[in-house]
């Protein structure tokens, strides 16, 4: 049977939002229709269920770390992402019980907070169980380290037996970040990654101190680098922003994600868009601000044209999961259209994540699922409540 349902406004993300529109869901919670009232009252439709509110379709977290779930106010604020590393490590336990309670429960409130579909990263096998048995779809990262050149094959090949025990669940292994993968293990992630006609994510500019240690080998990481014991007298300083040291070596032809953002200039912004034809940019502003204090230039990249999208981080460095709280963040800081916003934290995340014939939208064939977000009219302008709730 199907239900109908409407509210102030229906946001189908590919077309301009429908007011009081009707949207038309099968039993398999698919998008069978969605109506204008108009339409609606001419094919006669009855039984309409009716809301106040936005009716959008369930939100795409595309940077997420499950694993880290246990850590919730266990980490200092405003610390610099080489210390915030540190204390992650520190902080880290072997307590499987405790990090299993700690990621169901977050993907609880994922789900409870209208999140439909995740990119995850992982650095170990812990979430693979429960990834099989949760309603929201997870594309698992396994994000692979290594700056010392000479044990680039071996992280590789540790990388691939793990992505085979990940089987049959949806993986890409990828690089951690600019300051963890040499050059060499880079070459090896391409081949495989061409190979398998992947996708990438990295954490791109997340701290001047990445930027300072590639453009002069100082800088915060000395000392990360120096906690972790890794001599890294063989590197040498290419005397460049990172983002223009990493790119390059990743295939232009992959969808990549580059992560976080908080440092890149309009500069840097050039550079990638003439160097990788298939970018997506993440922000996590609540993590920018836990870490570093800081939020990347929205409106730079908003002038850019670029493809962006929205990301939760984890816990460790984040007090909720909340696709739509950063959306709020945004909109505060930045002035974002609500339109704008909704394309960020759906139908991008969707393509990006390669789901954009099942989420991101509602068009008919689709199972993006549909929230319920409340608002206010401001000047003529939607804004963005801080309640949600999932209708399916």
């Amino acid at each position: 049977m199907i239900s109908y349902i409407s509210a102030t406004y229906v946001h189908p993300v590919v077309g301009p939002p429908i007011k009081n529109g009707v949207l038309a869901v099968g039993p398999d919670r698919t998008i069978e229709a969605v109506f204008t009232a108009e339409e609606a009252k001419e094919r006669k439709i009855k039984n309409i269920k009716y809301h106040d509110g936005l009716l959008v379709p369930g939100f795409v977290n595309t940077h997420c770390h499950l694993e880290l779930s246990n850590l919730c106010y266990q980490i200092r604020r405003h610390t610099g992402l080489p210390e915030f590393a540190k204390s992650v490590i520190r902080s880290r336990t072997s307590d499987e019980y405790e990090i299993e309670t700690a990621m169901l429960k977050a993907d609880i409130e994922m789900f409870e907070n209208g999140i439909a579909a995740v990119g995850d990263i992982s650095n170990q096998l812990i979430s693979r169980k429960f990834k099989n048995n949760t309603p929201i779809h997870y594309h698992t990262f396994l994000e692979i380290m290594g700056f010392n050149p000479d044990k680039a094959k071996e992280a590789i090949a540790r990388a691939l037996k793990f992505k085979e025990e990940f089987a049959p669940l949806p993986v890409s292994i990828v690089p951690h970040a600019p300051y963890s993968v040499s050059k060499e293990l880079f070459a090896e992630l391409r081949l495989h990654q061409e190979e398998m006609a992947g996708m990438v994510s990295i954490h791109n500019q997340e701290s001047a101190d990445e930027n300072i240690f590639f453009e002069h080998k100082t800088g915060g990481f000395l000392g990360l680098f120096e906690f972790l014991g890794q001599d890294i007298s063989f590197f040498e300083a290419p005397g460049t922003s990172s983002i223009k040291a990493f790119l390059p070596l990743i295939s232009p032809g992959l969808r990549t994600l580059l992560v976080h953002n908080t440092y890149t200039t309009a500069e840097d912004v050039a550079f990638a868009v003439a160097t990788h034809p298939n970018l997506y940019w993440c922000l996590c502003p609540h993590a920018n601000l836990y870490i570093e204090n800081k939020l990347p230039d929205v409106n730079m990249l908003r002038a850019a044209g670029l493809r962006l999208t929205i990301g939760t981080d984890s816990l460790a460095s984040n007090t909720r999961l909340s696709i739509l709280s950063e959306m709020n963040l945004l909109q505060e800081h930045f002035n974002v259209p609500t339109e704008e916003l909704l394309k960020w934290a759906t139908i991008n995340g969707a393509e990006f994540l390669g789901l954009a014939s099942e989420f991101g939208s509602f068009e008919p064939g689709k199972r993006p699922g549909v929230n319920l977000v409340d608002f206010t009219e401001k000047d003529g302008a939607v804004i963005l409540g801080d309640k949600v709730k999932r209708l399916f």
